[in-house]
């Protein structure tokens, strides 16, 4: 079962998704002026500004809705799981996956707005498979209803199979197995009902818990990353380097030849990259839509400092906590070899802590993701009766994650992933003309 998800994933993730993927970002990166360099500042003022229009929740909240998706096992098992096979070399890669992902982030945020309408239930309802519908014009017509519908199929994969159920699950049972010794069957089944309670609510339910939670795990985690690191601080610039060099000559914890384990850094890093800040996969703006904003171009600035917060920050310091430490070496991985690093410095404090911050960050995904697929669905079906039948099985998976082992449940995620990237990177290039129109028009308005 493995060797076949394995092989599909070497497919899927194969050079010319990878290409096209950091291509698309270059070329947005280049259009756009170095937009998430030169207007970061801009973008973090905004997430406290005023908001102004109509929408469901905040602009914070919509941020924090997405971060809470974003913010989870991608940070501290796709992490491990990435340097432990890739290499430290993996790190460098995120970081390139995640400096271009800023430039698609902000496009997707802009799109969002852009092309959002309303459902039967004058709910907001926006994200790729809107953008795709009513942003192709003239020869692109002919493949825009295809190609929404398939990526909103994907997205309902993505959350019922990959980045919303399984991994999450799997990474909070594992780690309250070895921390506490608690079953992870029983675990997965009190998750499950947790998740029912606050996702019948709706996007206002999942939005008050997210900004709530978001930014006090975001804030434990990265004090507790940061001490590791300055304990070990003689290790910081030998590690720095192995970074960079391996990500060009390979250098894997698990062995294999040098010209594989660049490959492998490559691909591990750009893939754990895309399912940690998640810039390319087009979930993060059918969170972005709901947004109470009239500029499209503010809310993709908004968007933008997601992935650098989730990646730039969050990544950087799990990485360097492995690395410093010494633990991507050993003979521990997933959740457990950050745990090691963290026991490290803390001792049995420092794992309750992490253990604290893994289960927050994966629950708070959960909730994220059970709202991204629960708008492909509502795309596909277009009745929101229906909605209660995709929530009952969103749910059922939530209880099946405990079920499953490390490597079948990442390989499940990493191909879901891959499909629901390919159609939105084929939609930010073709709206590229208008992406670059609504950027000029706004900042020439607000020098």
């Amino acid at each position: 079962m493995l060797d076949f998800f394995t092989s599909i994933d070497d497919f899927v993730w194969g050079p010319p998704l990878l290409v096209l993927l950091v291509g698309t970002g270059i070329y947005l990166t280049i259009r756009l002026g170095l937009l998430q360099i030169i207007r970061l500042p801009k973008a973090f003022k905004l997430i406290f500004a005023e908001d102004k229009g109509e929408g469901d929740i905040s602009s914070f909240a919509a941020l924090a809705t997405a971060l809470a998706a974003t913010i989870g096992t991608g940070n501290i098992v796709g992490v491990a799981t990435a340097i432990k096979t890739g290499g430290p070399g993996a790190l460098f890669w995120m970081w390139i996956a995640a400096f271009f992902g800023m430039a698609t982030k902000y496009a997707e945020g802009l799109l969002a707005i852009k092309f959002r309408t309303l459902d039967d239930q004058g709910n907001v309802s926006g994200g790729p498979m809107y953008y795709i519908t009513h942003g192709f014009s003239g020869k692109w017509q002919i493949i825009a209803k295809p190609l929404a519908y398939f990526f909103a199929f994907a997205g309902v994969l993505v959350a019922w199979l990959g980045i919303g159920t399984f991994s999450q699950v799997n990474s909070i049972t594992s780690s309250l197995q070895n921390s506490f010794g608690w079953s992870p069957k029983i675990v997965s089944v009190i998750l499950a009902l947790i998740t029912a309670a606050i996702i019948f609510g709706g996007i206002q339910s999942i939005s008050k818990v997210s900004e709530k939670f978001v930014p006090f795990m975001a804030g434990l985690y990265i004090i507790a990353a940061l001490i590791v690191i300055f304990a070990n601080f003689n290790q910081l610039l030998p590690v720095l380097e192995m970074v960079f060099q391996s990500a060009f000559t390979g250098k894997s914890a698990v062995g294999g030849f040098a010209g594989a384990t660049v490959m492998a850094a490559m691909r591990l890093g750009i893939a754990r990259g895309v399912f940690s800040n998640e810039s390319s996969l087009g979930s993060a703006p059918i969170a972005a839509a709901a947004a109470k904003t009239e500029e499209p171009v503010e809310q993709g600035l908004i968007s933008m400092t997601g992935t650098f917060i989730d990646t730039i920050i969050i990544c950087t310091l799990t990485g360097l906590a492995i690395l410093v430490t010494g633990q991507w070496s050993g003979s521990l991985e997933g959740a457990p070899m950050t745990q090691a690093a963290f026991f490290s410095i803390f001792g049995t404090f420092g794992e309750l802590a992490l253990t604290l911050s893994l289960v927050l960050f994966a629950f708070t995904t959960i909730l994220g993701w059970s709202y991204y697929g629960e708008r492909c669905f509502e795309f596909i079906f277009k009745y929101t009766e229906f909605l209660s039948f995709y929530r009952l099985i969103f749910v059922v998976m939530v209880a099946l994650g405990g079920y499953l082992t490390l490597e079948v449940v990442w390989k499940i995620a990493d191909i879901v992933n891959g499909l629901m990237a390919l159609p939105n990177l084929i939609a930010l290039l073709v709206l590229s003309p208008i992406i670059l129109k609504e950027s000029k028009s706004y900042f020439e308005r607000h020098k």
